[in-house]
């Protein structure tokens, strides 16, 4: 099998290339080689580009097809554009990257299916991968452009904590200082090792039976938001002093980190993985939350040129915690 990555060194798609090039894919990662946290792995081809100047991926790709391109890099409807015009005669198969985040939120039912209806009123970002799901689906009806969509959900690496504000939050956890946690802390979340998500999502590389079909790929574990910060501070030798914050809140302070949460993370997202598991028989997560902490944990005690503390997000922080406090002292 011949497959084109574009990208390929990313959190979740750095799994997939490795495991690929295991199970004797030849394999080219289309890049702009800007990474330095993650290396090309061993095996694989680079080609050297930026995938939206059509015309310089075009002279790097004469001549050349594949069974498989993936673009773990598209956010928008121009980006599948482009991948339309380059790829509708250069790939059997294609396979978008898109996001849990598009189901319905919050749900109306649990678990999620594939069937679940694609509505978030409240991300920017899940509108988007929603607007490229609906043209790709488009093409496929229309022109027979062979799609997969995959929809991976929070998936992590030895690199990436799973709070906003990441290193911040884990060394305010060391310092003995609050840390926030949206609402009450008791939402349900699943979060995803980037190997056990390779397992699934190379299984469905050249699978014929994949074609038109979309997919979330994610672990069975099902955990409180509280549970996370507890492990995140018991595998870094450390206990979490959580203090409870209204996801509205904290959106009027930061509307960002505030989309993320209204449009995401606050609401209970308990996945059913029987498609990606009829698909692909032998596709089981087999990584604990517990032991992927751990991998963090040590990941970043071993680099410490990565302990780097976002000032600003520090004294926000601080800010939405004093205000938060003073709403509720003075209710009392």
């Amino acid at each position: 099998m011949k497959a084109l990555f574009i990208g390929g060194t990313g959190v979740i798609s750095s799994a997939c290339s490795k495991l690929a090039i295991e199970r004797g894919i030849d394999l080219y990662l289309l890049t702009r080689g800007q990474t330095t946290t993650r290396t090309v792995p061993a095996g694989a081809q680079v080609l050297h580009g930026d995938i939206h100047n059509k015309d310089l991926i075009n002279r790097i790709l004469d001549g050349m097809t594949f069974d498989v391109v993936v673009d773990w890099i598209a956010f928008a409807p121009g980006h599948i554009e482009t991948d339309l015009e380059l790829f509708g005669h250069r790939a059997k198969q294609y396979i978008f990257i898109s996001s849990a985040s598009v189901y319905q939120t919050p749900p109306r039912s649990l678990p999620i299916t594939e069937s679940t209806p694609l509505s978030n009123p409240y991300w920017k970002y899940s509108r988007d991968k929603i607007a490229c799901e609906e043209r790709l689906t488009e093409a496929y009806r229309r022109e027979d452009f062979p799609i997969t969509i995959v929809r991976p959900s929070h998936t992590y690496d030895a690199t990436l904590l799973p709070m906003h504000g990441e290193y911040t939050v884990l060394n305010r956890m060391r310092l003995g200082k609050k840390v926030i946690v949206h609402g009450d802390g008791s939402s349900l979340w699943t979060l995803t090792h980037h190997r056990d998500f390779a397992k699934g999502f190379v299984g469905l590389m050249g699978n014929n039976h994949a074609i038109g079909e979309a997919f979330h790929i994610t672990s069975d574990e099902i955990l409180t938001w509280n549970r996370i910060f507890e492990i995140v501070a018991e595998a870094a030798g450390t206990k979490a002093r959580i203090i409870h914050i209204p996801s509205e809140l904290i959106a009027s302070f930061d509307p960002e980190w505030g989309a993320s949460l209204l449009g995401d993370k606050t609401h209970s997202m308990i996945f059913d993985n029987t498609k990606i598991k009829t698909i692909v028989p032998d596709y089981a997560a087999t990584i604990p939350f517990a032991d992927g902490a751990k991998e963090i944990i040590s990941w970043y005690d071993s680099n410490p040129s990565h302990h780097v503390v976002n000032k600003e997000m520090d004294q926000l922080i601080d800010k939405i915690i004093a205000a938060y406090e003073s709403i509720r002292d003075s209710a009392v």
